[in-house]
């Protein structure tokens, strides 16, 4: 292998390392400034899309780790890697293929698992992980809540009864 081609692909063996996810996207026929816009978005979100050769990018899952791609890989692809959640680049790139028709999402990989385009798609259909923190939250604080009422209750039914009673003319 080439010199150029090692450096190369020990460069994404470092992102694929850092990054907990990738979404692998087939961005052919996606004109530049589309591209722009979609690199946009994604670091608005937390994550970033480059452009590699298939050849490279089986080079570096393989050193990653990441189970054979087999022949998954073929025509101009484009990775998106993140160091965040899966499910905002994965929103990001749904709204933007509705948008624009491109880039179409062929397959993932979450924590070294595999995830087909339908997954990916389910991912995109997820609230962000604040919300789900604040719903888990909000579940975890209402028994606590329900508990301090019940405990609450005999003593403000008294005071309503002893209250009834003062206001009530002799």
């Amino acid at each position: 292998m080439r010199q150029e081609k090692k450096f190369i692909s020990a460069e994404y063996l470092a992102r694929l390392n850092r990054s907990p996810f990738f979404i692998v996207t087939d961005y052919t026929g996606l004109k530049v400034q589309h591209f722009s816009e979609l690199r946009k978005r994604l670091r608005q979100s937390g994550a970033e899309v480059h452009v590699v050769k298939n050849t490279i990018f089986k080079i570096a899952a393989r050193e990653a780790g990441i189970a054979e791609l087999g022949g998954t890989l073929s025509g101009q692809i484009a990775v998106v890697t993140g160091p965040k959640d899966i499910s905002a680049a994965a929103k990001v790139l749904k709204t933007f293929a509705a948008e624009f028709e491109k880039p179409k999402v062929r397959f993932g990989c979450l924590n070294a698992q595999h995830i087909d385009a339908a997954g990916i798609a389910v991912l995109a259909d997820l609230p962000s992980i604040e919300v789900l923190r604040g719903k888990l939250l909000g579940l975890f604080q209402a028994p606590a809540g329900q508990l301090v009422r019940l405990l609450n209750e005999p003593a403000a039914s008294l005071a309503r009864v002893l209250q009834a009673k003062a206001d009530k003319p002799a």
